[in-house]
């Protein structure tokens, strides 16, 4: 599974090199960042795996699973990348279509693959029909985090940089929820979205193992 994301990534980073040298325009340069912060929760719940001795320390795990929370978002952001596709003289629009499609499918299977591990961890502590429950909750989460990333500007980083701004404006939407339908509609309808391709990768695995 490693080799496999690291030759989506590799495919990933081709694809923009290749823009940038058709047409002497960074555009779309910003889509490998957005792909390392995808990465990132991968990295960060492959260590469960990699790493035995860390689930032992209870501290060490509740930081890292923490860590990974603040991350997991930016794993599907990249599928809101979409906005930037417009037809632009420079390339054919058709490219730059599969060059975000295949960056965020890339960082959905980073953010996938790191709920599995997450999983596969707390079904040591909770029944399994629990554990289902806490993976859509986390998809929730992190579509509420697509919201502030994608409207609001936010980063995981803020959360250090600018704690009390971000919580402002975190409390304000759950506190004054009629005040933002914006908030909720992009939160609700990116969580159903997210939900069916987790349910549809779930599906798979498991028939994949009868």
């Amino acid at each position: 599974m490693s080799l496999l994301l690291f030759l989506m990534s590799l495919f990933c980073f081709l694809l923009s090199i290749f823009r940038i040298v058709y047409t002497e325009s960074k555009v779309f340069l910003f889509l490998n960042w957005n792909l390392f912060l995808a990465f990132l929760p991968w990295l960060f719940s492959s260590c469960l795996a990699f790493k035995p001795d860390l689930k032992k320390n209870k501290i060490m795990i509740s930081l890292l699973l923490l860590i990974w929370l603040l991350f997991f978002p930016n794993a599907p952001y990249i599928l809101t990348d979409l906005f930037h596709l417009k037809s632009r003289t420079s390339m054919p629009i058709w490219f730059d279509l599969v060059l975000i499609l295949a960056f965020a499918w890339t960082g959905l299977m980073f953010g996938y693959l790191s709920l599995f591990d997450i999983e596969e961890y707390l079904q040591n502590f909770f029944p399994k029909y629990s554990v289902y429950v806490l993976s859509f909750l986390f998809i929730f989460l992190g579509s509420f985090g697509i919201y502030l990333g994608r409207f609001l500007r936010w980063n995981s980083w803020d959360i250090i940089r600018d704690p009390f701004g971000l919580f402002l404006d975190v409390s304000n939407r759950f506190l004054y929820p009629s005040d933002h339908p914006k908030t909720w509609g992009v939160t609700f309808l990116m969580t159903i979205l997210l939900s069916m391709i987790y349910a549809s990768l779930q599906l798979l695995r498991q028939e994949k193992r009868t």
